[in-house]
């Protein structure tokens, strides 16, 4: 019996993993805040700790953190709608915070202020589980966008300040932006309007960069422009390079995933990314500078970008300001069909140039064969096997025949396992160029309870497309409601319309459309003379319960305010319209009946 009961004891110590501390403490590492010091040393070893331990905590004291990229992890990781094998060659990410392979483990910042140099991704959750990040904000001492301020604009040119914490310097009588260990050479410039509050593509910086440069004062420059150059004072420059080599947060193949209460106040390249991660939860995050630091840019690119998500992505809550790019973008990806070896074999291709190398396909997920033209999913098969053969080239094994019709260098492969729910709620998006939210899923998706204020172009555009970023799919369930929209696409999107269903079928029949039961219900547009909706091959809209009316200073509303397109049984109904118009609703290539409206 004692013989007994001392083997299961051992075996129990065999299978029962051990662990040590429950909370690990960042400072029992040697990483005290306010030392303006490398922490990266002791950060690595204390996450060491909790992956050895099985700790559940890792505790950060309220401060500041410096991290520089000496003694950051590298890692290759190929990551979507980032950079061109031309762009960047190299893959290698710097990694402040990596959390690798592990599981049950949160991060309590506390408000601990992590600060990073030089070109960083910040943090990555690299096939993980059940992983929390709470209570930190993350920003870098040299952000790599510059802001530059029209101060005096006269006969002898245009005087800017520059903001103190963008690095520069007059080399040849010529200006150049520089940071820790870089240099800004690719630029793309928005411009900033602080009287209408709208972000706008400039060529500002590009008659600045031709122009002869000379320091007035610190941080005050004189550039001798051409008479004809007349920019508004007041106005503000944010620039950036247009070079995604690293990202702000990659979430990669992972579970679970929480982020909670973090302030993003820079980050570099494409934002936030979640990678063919499952289940993703995005908790009262702000994206935008840190109040009164005078910054108005937060992002190279978007904020927050799904590419091959599953289960549930959700958006609650959430702060984006100041984005050179989307805020938000939600898609899988379309491979195109390069040759049949066999009936169930098929060589795929990645087709954009930035977005390739990555692992889309695995065995037991189900795809679908998409016919480009029309956008349609025509067949459905499982994956046995998914083969890498190159960067830009994978293999597929089917477990069915491939199904008649299917044409290579035409026809692409969706994957319907790796798409998510999705849901955007009590957010706010402000101060971009582009679109507020990109999304194409065909599972459920819930827009609610969201401001949209001076989104550049459509503040909602559900695309889908094979034939340009070749970012899926069709929509089948999407709800928007109760959203409030301010004075956005003014400046572009499909018919600069606020909300856009455009998908990218360049055969157009009403008969087959592309998206489904899409319902724009009790939201509020407040307009600058453009329409509300534009909706193209969509079946199932409706438009109901709405209020739409001018955006001051305009002092009325120009029809028409709703565009459909070869659409199927749309409902407009019970909405409300401030304002005369003859005309507020215009159909093209609609059969009759298709549409019900109680609007002229």
């Amino acid at each position: 019996m004692k013989t007994t009961l001392l083997t299961l004891a051992a075996l129990a110590c065999i299978v029962l993993p051990v662990r040590g501390r429950d909370t690990v403490r960042l400072a029992d590492f040697g990483a005290r805040p306010y030392t303006y010091m490398n922490c990266v040393p002791q950060l690595r070893a204390a996450l060491d700790a909790c992956k050895r331990e099985h700790a559940r905590v890792l505790l950060f004291e309220k401060g500041r953190y410096d991290l520089w990229p000496e003694g950051a992890a590298r890692r290759d990781y190929f990551v979507s709608n980032t950079s061109s094998e031309e762009e960047c060659p190299s893959k290698t990410k710097v990694v402040g915070l990596l959390i690798e392979e592990m599981e049950d483990l949160t991060l309590e910042g506390n408000g601990a202020e992590l600060i990073f140099h030089g070109k960083m991704t910040m943090a990555a959750v690299i096939r993980s589980r059940r992983i929390a990040l709470r209570g930190l904000a993350f920003d870098f001492e040299r952000p790599g966008g510059s802001e530059l301020t029209y101060a005096r604009v006269d006969d002898r040119g245009v005087e800017v300040t520059l903001h103190r914490d963008s690095r520069y310097e007059i080399v040849g009588g010529r200006i150049r932006l520089y940071g820790e260990g870089w240099r800004s050479e690719h630029i793309h410039c928005i411009e900033y309007d602080p009287q209408t509050q709208r972000f706008f593509h400039s060529d500002g910086w590009e008659r600045l960069a031709g122009a002869e440069a000379v320091e007035t004062a610190p941080g005050r420059v004189r550039f001798a422009t051409p008479p004809d150059f007349r920019p508004q004072e007041g106005n503000t420059l944010t620039v950036r390079d247009i070079i995604r080599d690293q990202v702000g947060m990659l979430l990669l193949e992972s579970r679970d995933v929480e982020l909670e209460e973090l302030a993003m106040r820079y980050m570099h390249g494409l934002g936030i990314v979640s990678q063919y991660s499952h289940n993703v939860t995005m908790r009262r995050v702000t994206c935008a500078p840190r109040e009164g630091s005078g910054r108005l840019l937060a992002s190279s690119a978007d904020f927050m970008h799904f590419s091959g998500c599953s289960g549930r992505v959700r958006i609650l809550g959430c702060r984006f300001a100041g984005a050179q790019d989307d805020p938000v973008n939600v898609h899988g990806t379309n491979l195109r069909i390069e040759a049949a070896p066999d009936d169930r074999t098929l060589r795929l291709r990645f087709m954009h140039p930035q977005s390739y190398g990555f692992d889309a396909f695995f065995a037991g997920d189900t795809v679908a064969f998409v016919r480009t033209p029309t956008m349609e999913r025509i067949a459905r098969a499982q994956v046995v096997a998914a083969t890498r053969l190159s960067d830009r080239e994978v293999e597929l094994r089917l477990d069915r025949r491939i199904p008649q019709g299917v044409l290579p260098g035409r026809d692409c492969i969706e994957n319907l396992t790796r798409t998510p729910e999705v849901e955007i709620r009590g957010c706010s998006f402000t101060r971009t160029s582009t679109r507020g939210t990109l999304v194409t899923t065909p599972r459920k998706v819930v827009i609610a309870d969201n401001t949209y204020c001076k989104t550049g172009m459509s503040a909602i555009l559900i695309e889908g497309d094979a034939e340009n970023w070749y970012e899926s799919g069709p929509v089948a369930d999407v709800l928007i409601c109760g959203n409030r929209f301010v004075d956005c696409a003014w400046n572009g999107g499909p018919h600069r319309a606020v909300i856009a269903l455009n998908p990218s079928n360049s055969e157009v029949d009403a008969s087959r459309p592309v998206h489904r039961n899409v319902r724009i219900v009790d939201n509020t547009f407040r307009l600058s003379g453009n329409p509300a909706l534009f909706a193209k091959s969509t079946e199932g809209l409706v438009f109901r319960g709405n209020l739409i009316e001018p955006e001051p200073p305009a002092e009325g509303l120009v029809g028409p305010l709703l565009l459909f397109d070869a659409c199927k049984d749309a409902v407009v109904r019970d909405n409300r319209i401030r304002g005369d118009l003859r005309k507020v609703v215009e159909c093209t290539r609609m059969r009759r009946g298709a549409l019900s409206s109680d609007l002229p």
